[in-house]
This record gives C-alpha cells, structure tokens and sequence, in this order.
C-alpha cells in the first residue's frame, strides 16, 4: 500500500515537472501596438532585444520577457530604432544608462577576459598544486642530506642491534 502511495507520488511529480514542456511558449511581445508599422525596422527591434538582459528575469532577453520594466526597455530600443539610431548606437547608449550587465553577450573587456580566463586559471593552479604534493611525497625525508660522523655510528650501532634481536 505504502508503495503504490510513493509511485502515484512521484507519477504526480514527474507530470507536474512536464507539464510546462507540452504547453507552447507565450512571447513577451504579443501586443500589436508595442510593433512597428515598418517590418524592417521591428525585425531589427526584436534583433536589438534578443542581444538586451530583462533585468527582472535576468535570465531572459527584453523580447522574451513579459515582465514591465522589459516592456519599458522594448519600447525603448522602439523609439531609438524609429529615430533612425544604428545598433551599436542603441547598444551603447543601453549599455551607459544599464551598465554591462545589460547585454546578454558583453563586450571583451580586462574584466570579461579574466572571468572567461578563470577557470582555466584554476585548473592549472590546481594541477601545479598536485604536482607539487606528489613530488613531496615521491621524496623521502631528508633525502639528499648526508649525515655527519655522530649520526653514521649511532645508525651503524642501530642497524647492529636491529640484527642481533632477530
């Protein structure tokens, strides 16, 4: 009883994790009088959008949010597309007034290039780490030391008693 109770449970949890892939997904931009009349102009709207963070979702683009402040910034990059402003001039005034975080794809900067660059940066400081941990254990204690003349005889005389208890 107890386990037909856990597999109705977890049948229930896996169609509630599934449900969300059957059903189709509902565009941010589903009003007609956030568009532009001219085709061309909206396709590069939407274009600009893509490349811009909802800074609601921050997982998403302005295009595919339907939170309001991505609706203000879709509106936005509308109006400066109608004024007849080029993409790297909407981008780059997006980016002043929002900061970097703004662009899905940021721009190479010192910054980005050491974030990219720090997983590889990682990686190797972690393998000299281990190389030099194993080398450590790979040496005996204190081999390449010679020992003085006291030293010789009490191993010589300890290496004598070790032999005349066996």
């Amino acid at each position: 009883m107890m386990r037909a109770r856990s597999l109705v449970t977890l049948m229930i949890a896996l169609t509630a994790c599934a449900l969300p892939a059957l059903v189709p997904p509902s565009f941010a931009l589903d009003d007609p009088s956030e568009k532009l009349s001219d085709p061309v102009q909206e396709k590069r709207a939407e274009a600009i959008g893509a490349q811009l963070r909802c800074l609601v979702c921050q997982n998403e683009s302005i295009e595919d949010s339907s939170a309001e402040l991505a609706r203000d910034l879709r509106h936005v990059v509308r109006q400066r597309v109608a004024a007849g402003e080029s993409d790297p001039q909407i981008m780059a005034w997006m980016t002043q007034r929002y900061g970097e975080f703004i662009r899905l794809r940021p721009g190479l900067s010192a910054a980005t290039l050491l974030l990219w660059a720090m997983p590889a940066l990682a990686l190797m400081a972690g393998l000299v780490a281990a190389a030099l941990m194993m080398r450590r254990r790979a040496l005996p204690a204190g081999m390449g030391e010679t020992l003085n003349a006291a030293e010789q005889r009490r191993l010589a005389q300890l290496l004598r008693e070790g032999e005349d208890s066996q």
